[in-house]
């Protein structure tokens, strides 16, 4: 039976209905929608709209964990080029959110051309591209077949809702002189490097239709939704952290946070960011304020300093209601723009779902033992603040002026000489200027999970336990940054999965015992237990070999994102607790 695709955080795409009268042929730095026009030059410039194509990633539909390694696509025949192309490798924006290093590679560039062309992506002056043709396309079992080939995932898999495609941008272009393959992310963090020298020579091309030719609509896989301008070129940061991504999932995909920006824990510090842009200086005479309204409340960032053409995170650090629940948040400025202006939060409780009494009839001869959850760790992040001071540049004005002089006694009667002089009435004026430092914060986060047969177990040997006995669980966790406490949360919140439950339909929320940015979490207290004991009760049926437990140690929160580390530890099952316990006869 055909399938076909919906696109649940749906992507789009900037392009703009007008009519040019003119543009840059050849070679030129083409200009996209929107209006302007910047010429290319001999060493810097986009040969042509035909000069791009897409990255497509798969990942977990759930985790988002990445399943096959990036590949790029294009309609261009690059074999000419291709063995002299300077690129990145093939890197998706995930993998440099969560740390990965840009590595500029010599080697040759690689790339698979569809049989079914690519609708265009970037917008140029001469053809803008269609955001319906592209859902069209990428939504299409034709697309779905095309990437199941290269990457070797069943296409009835691909397609069954537990994927998704994560789709970036690339764009070949010559800048100076050499020949470069990259993503939107990409093209951020090499200007960057650069100094922002990319971006003058390109900006249109890259900081504009590049950086807006795809972008969320919807907050997923830990992106956020872009809301800001769609047709102005756009900072780096904002191309770095949100710009140049689109997500396809398929039928059949469970039910996900697409229908919120963000999720939150009840009863959680936690610290909600956006990205403030402005094109004029904003400077200590008069600083800008961010004030974010949240459930009744309004809370501000003051004392905001950018320097021209700049950006930087703006944050709220607010405490998430008791119960469940959506929350608005407005974000408003008295100078510079926004990235979102509007966030969509989700509060829930973790501790709806624990496991239910395991019971000695228990069974589940269907059981297959579960593939280990591969999240995503988020162990270190960064973000920065400007601040400014004025630099003192005196010079003298100078105000000439003619003061008329009296006659003296040595002047004949009939002398006409003013007998004045030319005098100088200037003054001093501070002629400086505002300078701007870049002053750069991370945080890290580390996580030690250790699980043990319970104490009462009373045939557990080492590492080895009988399945229908109980376990214990502790995890120290310890976030190191050098920040203020108004930029960080502490550690708080650690949940554990269990492969009777194929890490799925139960977990358990741990108990902080020790709080802090260095805390320790163990197992609540269980009802089912007989003597009260922190204890997770494995099911009799439990076959022998690895019982593993995954955990995830979430909520610490720094203004660039959540950090997040994924642990995992295990015991040995042999036998089952039956087996420990018999009946005799009287005689």
């Amino acid at each position: 039976m055909k399938k076909t695709c919906i696109a649940v955080c749906i992507f789009t795409i900037f392009f703009y209905f007008g009519t040019l009268t003119a543009y840059a042929s050849g070679s030129g730095n083409v200009d996209g929608g929107g209006g302007g026009l910047n010429q290319g030059t001999k060493t810097c410039n986009w040969p042509g709209n035909s000069y791009q194509g897409v990255r497509i990633t798969v990942v977990n539909a759930e985790t988002g964990a990445i399943v096959s390694n990036p590949i790029d696509f294009t309609n261009k025949n690059l074999s000419a080029t291709a063995e002299r192309m300077f690129h990145f490798g093939k890197v998706s924006k995930m993998q440099y959110r969560n740390g990965a290093a840009l590595t500029l590679q010599t080697t040759k560039y690689t790339y698979y051309m569809p049989d079914n062309p690519i609708p265009q992506i970037i917008s140029s002056n001469s053809e803008k591209a269609s955001i319906t043709q592209i859902k069209r396309y990428f939504c299409s079992e034709g697309a779905a077949s095309m990437v199941a080939a290269k990457t070797g995932i069943n296409v009835s898999a691909l397609t069954d809702g537990s994927y998704k495609l994560v789709i970036e941008p690339v764009i070949y272009l010559i800048y100076n002189n050499l020949y470069f393959a990259m993503t939107t992310t990409e093209a951020g963090l090499y200007n960057r490097i650069v100094g922002g020298d990319l971006g003058t020579h390109f900006p249109t091309v890259v900081m504009k239709n590049l950086a807006l030719a795809l972008f969320l609509e919807k907050a997923d896989l830990g992106f956020s939704a872009w809301t800001g301008s769609k047709n102005t070129a756009r900072t780096t940061e904002e191309i770095i952290q949100i710009l140049g991504i689109g997500i396809v999932s398929y039928k059949g995909v469970p039910p996900t946070e697409a229908e919120y920006d963000i999720t939150y824990r009840i009863d959680t510090d936690v610290i909600t960011a956006v990205t403030l842009s402005t094109r004029e200086e904003i400077n200590n005479d008069a600083k800008a304020t961010v004030t974010f309204s949240i459930a009744g409340r309004s809370y501000q960032m003051a004392g905001v300093v950018i320097p021209q053409n700049g950006s930087q995170l703006v944050w709220v650090k607010w405490h998430t209601p008791s119960e469940p629940q959506e929350v608005t948040i407005n974000v408003s400025t008295d100078k510079g723009s926004l990235s979102n202006s509007t966030i969509h939060a989700n509060v829930v409780d973790l501790n709806e779902d624990p496991p239910p009494d395991p019971q000695a009839d228990d069974r589940y001869d269907g059981f297959v033992r579960p593939s280990i959850p591969t999240g995503q760790n988020v162990a270190s992040l960064t973000w920065g603040v400007w601040k400014c001071w004025w630099h003192e540049n005196w010079v003298w004005i100078s105000d000439w002026n003619w003061e008329s002089g009296s006659h003296s006694a040595s002047c004949p009667d009939d002398c006409t000489s003013s007998h004045g002089r030319w005098v100088d009435n200037g003054e001093w004026e501070d002629k400086g200027w505002y300078v701007y430092e870049w002053t750069a914060y991370s945080a890290a986060l580390s996580a030690i999970m250790q699980i043990q047969s319970d104490e009462k177990n009373p045939t557990a040997n080492g590492r080895t336990m009988k399945s229908g006995y109980g376990i214990n669980m502790e995890v120290s966790a310890q976030m190191r940054s050098g920040a203020p406490s108004s930029h960080i949360t502490q550690v708080q919140t650690c949940v554990s999965y269990f492969p009777e439950f194929e890490y799925n339909d139960y977990w358990r929320l741990l108990e902080r015992i020790t709080s802090g940015y260095s805390a320790v979490f163990q197992f609540q207290k269980n009802e089912y237990s007989t003597y009260n004991r922190r204890v997770h009760f494995s099911t009799v049926w439990y076959p022998d070999g690895n019982y593993t437990v995954y955990g995830r140690v979430i909520d610490a929160w720094t203004p660039a994102g959540m950090l997040q580390v994924n642990l995992t530890d295990s015991l040995t099952v042999y036998d089952n607790l039956f087996s420990d316990w018999h009946i005799r006869p009287d005689n």
